[in-house]
């Protein structure tokens, strides 16, 4: 039996897990995880990004819980986005930028119960759809908050950085037999190519940086920084916190 709502019996505040009774009655806070599915090199699998969006949502949902009375629930992720850059590697499937942007528009419309909607963003392709859809709810009057991670001296793409995360977050799914690196190079010079082209087109294997020296401990603390700034991101768009974060997000409306 589940005794609190959205409490799916390990743990989590899932908002598949409440029945629509119990989401009428508490109004929550949505925050809904943005992933993909595309190639992430031969060591990481395809959802890795997903992954990590999940992770950071429900960690911060764990550390927060209420807003002023007002409960954070974790919708399901959504894991197909827009990945148009990886095509040409199997198992990469993609919706695009245009699609994208109009059923994270839709979401939100959807979730007119609810007293706002947070998106966790772990995909560097989703950002311009998502910036732009937030901007649209905005402008209809929509409470919304856009949040994806910024590394400072982090690799682009399946090295160090995301290898040390998933290290943490799901470290049976990571074949460091595997890994290698992949274009190392500045990549402003190929940057070019890539949008031109797409990442096969300067990294055979799919890698933008070295997965080598990739280690749980600085997947830990990368985590929990990314955690902690994402707490105070949320906490300062409904009012609560003045000290800005690291992160990169953009918002929209005020909390009531």
């Amino acid at each position: 039996m589940i005794a609190v709502a959205g409490d799916d019996g390990r743990g989590r505040r899932s908002l598949g897990a409440s029945t629509w009774p119990e989401v009428d009655a508490t109004a929550p806070i949505v925050v809904v995880p943005l992933g993909s599915c595309e190639q992430h090199g031969p060591h990481l699998p395809l959802d890795t990004d997903t992954l990590v969006a999940v992770a950071l949502a429900d960690a911060l949902v764990a550390g927060v819980g209420d807003l002023e009375g007002v409960p954070l629930l974790v919708a399901p992720p959504l894991a197909v986005t827009a990945s148009g850059e990886h095509a040409g590697f199997p198992g990469t499937l993609s919706i695009g930028t245009t699609a994208l942007e109009l059923v994270l528009v839709e979401l939100v419309r959807s979730a007119d119960w609810a007293r706002g909607v947070v998106f966790v963003n772990g995909h560097g392709g989703n950002v311009v759809p998502l910036r732009t859809a937030v901007e649209r709810c905005s402008a209809e009057g929509r409470r919304a908050l856009a949040w994806w991670p910024a590394v400072p001296g982090g690799d682009a793409h399946a090295g160090r950085t995301e290898t040390s995360l998933l290290l943490v977050i799901a470290p049976e799914r990571v074949r460091l037999g595997s890994a290698a690196a992949g274009h190392t190079g500045d990549l402003r010079e190929v940057l070019p190519a890539l949008r031109r082209d797409g990442v096969r087109a300067v990294s055979p294997n799919g890698v933008l940086g070295d997965p080598a020296g990739a280690s749980a401990d600085e997947g830990r603390q990368l985590f929990d920084s990314l955690v902690a700034d994402l707490a105070v991101r949320v906490r300062r768009w409904w009012g609560l916190e003045d000290e800005p974060g690291d992160g990169r997000h953009d918002g929209t409306g005020t909390a009531p």
